[in-house]
């Protein structure tokens, strides 16, 4: 059964970057937050852990180790009409590129996608086993 919870890890873990890229997209064109500046991209770093039931297996999922922000610096647009605009008429834009995200979340979509498909097939083989069982 720990492939179960190996596939489920996954799962969990690319529907948080998928989160984290949705946000980071909503927020392409936020220039103030609470913290004063604009939006800085986030990203999600992974981790392996184990996820047996028995103490001496080898068998890993994966979890979120954590969200971090990008350290890229913000983008500088001159913009003197813009609410935001500081004395020189320059606003700060977050480091966000919306096809960089676009190519990181079908990626995140695609990875989702397989495990969805292991997690199936997993099950499948379960019940082929039990219908085996039964005769």
């Amino acid at each position: 059964m720990d492939i179960f919870k190996v596939s489920a890890s996954a799962l969990d873990a690319q529907r948080t970057r998928m989160n984290t890229i949705a946000s980071n997209m909503a927020n392409a064109q936020t220039t103030k937050t609470e913290s004063g500046g604009p939006y800085v991209r986030k990203d999600v770093v992974f981790s392996a852990m184990p996820v047996n039931s028995k103490p001496n297996g080898k068998l890993e999922g994966v979890t979120v180790r954590e969200v971090v922000e990008d350290r890229k610096p913000p983008i500088t647009i001159y913009d003197p009409g813009h609410p935001d605009a500081d004395e020189d008429g320059n606003v700060s834009m977050p480091n966000i590129n919306v096809i960089e995200e676009m190519v990181n979340m079908m990626m995140a979509l695609r990875a989702y996608e397989a495990n969805v498909k292991a997690f199936n097939i997993s099950k499948g083989m379960f019940q082929k086993a039990l219908e085996l069982g039964r005769v």
